[in-house]
């Protein structure tokens, strides 16, 4: 079962850690490549980032990810189904489920992420490369100011510095596997 992360209290412990480390919206803003605007719609409970722009916001609060939401259990080399733990951001129907529970110095880092009809990401970027691989449906993705569209069994692997966002297309839910190169949890 996927454990959910409500809106509202990931936007207070990302308002509370801002204001602990005594930062502007427009601080946190630039350092992530997020609007202002977004960010206020995420600290109030209205928006949720997705898990990369989480991180990169965790980042720019000299923290990690887990001081907002709480890491999945893992152990162990083998990831089986079933065994997995799940997690959401805010819609429910948005699931985050990693692949490998990794080790000390870990260049890889898979998850599985489903996504409902019509759900479109912000711009994104952070450090390291990016891999997906559609396993159902049709995503566009956006790297760099190119759109691509991905359809089952189509994969892309970039640059995560160039400015990036997905969207779901058409009426069915995906399945994607992403493969970073940047940790998601410490």
């Amino acid at each position: 079962m996927a454990e959910s992360v409500a809106e509202e209290a990931l936007g207070k412990k990302i308002r509370k850690r801002r204001r602990e480390m005594d930062m502007t919206l427009q601080q946190v803003a630039e350092r992530v490549g997020l609007s202002i605007g977004f960010l206020s719609q995420v600290e109030r409970g209205t928006s949720t980032p997705s898990l990369a722009s989480l991180c990169n916001i965790a980042e720019a609060l000299g923290t990690h990810v887990d001081a907002f939401i709480k890491a999945p259990r893992q152990s162990g080399s083998v990831s089986r189904p079933g065994e997995r733990e799940t997690f959401s951001l805010g819609d429910i129907r948005r699931t985050y489920e990693l692949l490998g529970a990794g080790f000390p110095g870990a260049k890889l880092h898979p998850t599985l992420v489903r996504r409902p009809p019509g759900h479109v990401s912000e711009i994104m970027h952070n450090e390291g490369e990016d891999f997906v691989y559609v396993l159902e449906g049709c995503i566009l993705l956006e790297v760099g100011g190119e759109r691509h569209i991905l359809n089952k069994g189509d994969s892309m692997h970039f640059q995560s510095h160039l400015p990036h966002r997905s969207a779901t297309l058409g009426g069915e839910t995906t399945l994607e596997l992403w493969v970073r190169t940047q940790p998601l949890f410490s």
